[in-house]
């Protein structure tokens, strides 16, 4: 969270002009400058009453130094929130010390050049404030009041955020992009607080996010809940709905990274060497894409890039984004890289993105395919999911919210919570059907990740390896 600031700025302060002014200190060989412009409008309820409200507004700049050495290149990276002009000097003399203390830099690459300055460079920040919340508050207001006469309560919380992000760089980038994103999450309970029931959405403004739609499933699972079943740990025939796919995939995105693969770490890796690439991984005709102009999921167009990693570099800042398909029709196509890993594996450049889409499936809702299931258990969501192999991407994690038995078509009862053991990878590769592809919110990774579209997939034995007591 970025330290609180005050409203408005001085021509001194604007973004792109602490841009400009930290580019002018630098005497190293290269610099890139990102000024983050962070807004936030919270609200927060529980018991069928709003609790909290509130409005932040912060910024966070972020330099990367390079310096030329006799052994190649170095960089240092510093970043600090709420810097105004005035504060300049001492970050970018940091960065510079940082960069000339290290070794040189395994993944230093020229920076990139390309168009100059993007639309809306040298203007205000966007932001959000409490207006986004205009039609989503009475509407919640009227959820509360169904709730009350129908004797349950609701808890939870709205978040939206604005990032205007400037970026920088001493070849002439000077690119800018505003991100904005939004988290509802609402819980429903008893009065005596013996059943739980949980959803969530992901939306760019809260004007596609209906709480009374919400409020009236979340009746629905807590209807369910008044029978109450006890299973055994094991194998079973599990649907698992868009947020739980989502949770998964995304954690496959993230161990994605082409190096560790071709050197043999990852479940993508080839044995005996080099990479999976070019292998079906899935018989249902499935795709796992990404975009940066993805309708209702547009995320940064080049990359933004505060720190060096697996499938991220600070010297590809800027670097432009375009569609890209890891996963085509079940055949595994690409894996993340930077320039320098795409150089190392010699694969494509494919830097990691903002968003993550999985398409490909029946136009069938979980609805339809709860109707179409003999026995099997419905997921809700999942949580504290952990990674126990990285060879084969199994992860261990735990049911929450609501698991509930379907048994010829119907929902019968809710059944206890399970920890489970299952790799992404390999339940792609065992489900049987794949449904509607929508937006939804990523319960466990909603900190980090939240554009993402996916669909209900069927597993016929999801791994249910012990029962746990969590709710």
């Amino acid at each position: 969270m970025t330290a609180r600031a005050p409203h408005g700025t001085t021509s001194t302060n604007r973004p792109h002009e602490i841009v400009e002014r930290a580019l002018e200190l630098s005497r190293a060989d290269g610099c890139v400058v990102i000024a983050d412009e962070h807004s936030t409008a919270d609200l927060r309820w529980a018991g069928n009453a709003l609790t909290t409200n509130g409005v932040t507004r912060g910024r966070t700049l972020t330099v990367v130094a390079t310096v030329d050495g006799q052994e190649g290149t170095a960089s240092g990276v510093v970043s600090r929130s709420a810097v105004t002009a005035d504060e300049l000097e001492p970050l970018v003399r940091a960065a510079e010390a940082a960069a000339r203390a290290g070794g040189p830099a395994e993944d230093a690459q020229p920076l990139v050049t390309g168009v100059p300055e993007s639309p809306g460079f040298r203007d205000a920040p966007a932001e959000t404030s409490s207006a986004v919340y205009a039609d989503f508050a009475p509407a919640l207001g009227d959820a509360f009041a169904r709730a009350r006469e129908g004797g349950r309560e609701l808890y939870g919380f709205a978040h939206h955020e604005m990032v205007s992000s400037y970026l920088g760089t001493s070849t002439g980038l000077r690119l800018r992009h505003d991100q904005p994103k939004g988290t509802l999450e609402l819980n429903a309970k008893s009065p005596d607080r013996t059943r739980s029931a949980w959803a969530g959405r992901s939306t760019r403004d809260f004007r596609d996010v209906d709480p009374g739609a919400l409020d009236a499933e979340l009746a629905r699972r807590l209807a369910w809940a008044e029978r109450r079943i006890e299973l055994p740990a094991g194998r079973y025939e599990t649907l698992l709905p868009p947020t739980a796919v989502a949770d998964l995939l995304i954690y496959q995105m993230w161990s994605a990274s082409a190096r560790d693969a071709a050197e043999g770490r990852t479940v993508f890796s080839e044995p005996g060497g080099g990479t999976r690439i070019g292998e079906k991984l899935t018989g249902l005709p499935l795709t796992l894409r990404s975009d940066p102009a993805e309708p209702g999921l547009e995320s940064a167009p080049f990359v933004l890039a505060h720190s060096s990693g697996d499938d991220a570099s600070v010297f590809d800042n800027g670097l432009p984004l375009t569609a890209t398909e890891w996963i085509r029709e079940g055949v595994l196509k690409r894996l993340t890289t930077t320039r320098h890993s795409a150089a190392l594996t010699g694969l494509p450049v494919a830097p990691g993105f903002g968003n993550l889409v999985l398409d490909g499936g029946e136009d069938r809702s979980l609805e339809e395919m709860v109707a179409n299931t003999s026995r099997g258990l419905l997921l809700t969501c999942l949580w504290y999911i952990r990674e126990v192999d990285p060879a084969t991407l199994l992860l261990t994690g735990l049911t929450r919210d609501g698991v509930y038995l379907v048994e010829d078509g119907e929902v019968v009862g809710e059944v206890n919570n399970f920890r489970f053991n299952e790799s992404p990878v390999g339940l792609l590769g065992r489900a049987t059907e794949a449904g509607r592809t929508e937006k939804t919110l990523p319960r466990e990774w909603s900190d980090w990740f939240t554009r993402a579209a996916m669909p209900p997939l069927r597993v016929p034995d999801f791994n249910m390896s012990s029962v746990s007591q969590g709710v």
